[in-house]
């Protein structure tokens, strides 16, 4: 599941690198309108795919896989990528305010009546530092708005404990500040993996991820 401010394709580094070793993947389109709207859309496309899952989330898709794993047949594990874990009760706007170091704000963001948008200046310092500056500008031009009252939603269910979950920690996020990340999955008792990654990690430490995927397959 994809986060906030991007699309399906922000995936697609580890989407390619999945398919070629034969894993069956889907990469749905978050509808980006709030937690339980989005829980609602995406329990639909789940609950059509038979067998097995392994449910991967970033950033504010952490917040969705976290509901999502309680209410779907099959999950075996959960990996979040340089992303919210959070516990019932708990927003996206409190666990990133919990620590220093996130730029989102004011002067990064923008709103067009209730969506919310990062600057295009912007867009680089926030999630990609170190990518190729073209494939940061295509990203920036194609972000999904987020409804900004999103940020406010309490999740309603903690991911069941049963559930085996691992964690990538993004060394140099500037998005959720690692801190955090670092925080919530020592909480969640999940496998951590640090990495020295932007947030937008699925194009930056691709192999970082398809590597903790795989150990979650096990």
């Amino acid at each position: 599941m994809h986060g906030a401010f991007e699309d399906a394709s922000a995936w697609a580094p580890v989407t390619r690198r999945l398919l070629a070793e034969h894993y069956p993947v889907l990469v749905p389109a978050v509808p980006l309108r709030g937690v339980a709207a989005d829980v609602a859309s995406l329990q639909g496309v789940l609950d059509a795919v038979p067998g097995p899952k392994i449910l991967v989330g970033h950033s504010y898709g952490g917040l969705l896989i976290s509901e999502l794993a309680g209410s779907t047949r099959e999950v075996k594990a959960l990996v979040y990528a340089a992303a919210f874990i959070p516990e019932a009760g708990e927003t996206a706007g409190q666990l990133n305010a919990q620590f220093p170091g996130s730029l989102i704000g004011p002067s990064t963001t923008h709103a067009v009546g209730p969506e919310l948008f990062v600057n295009a200046a912007s867009y680089p310092s926030l999630f990609a530092a170190g990518l190729p500056a073209l494939d940061t500008a295509v990203a920036a031009a194609g972000q999904r708005p987020i409804l900004a009252a999103a940020f406010d939603e309490k999740i309603l269910a903690t991911a069941p404990a049963g559930i085996r979950k691992y964690a990538l920690v993004a060394t140099r996020d500037n998005a959720i500040p690692p801190a955090a990340e670092r925080f919530e999955a020592r909480r969640a008792h999940a496998s951590i993996t640090e990495v020295d990654s932007p947030h937008a990690i699925a194009s930056a430490a691709p192999d970082a991820v398809v590597d903790v995927i795989h150990r979650a397959t096990r």
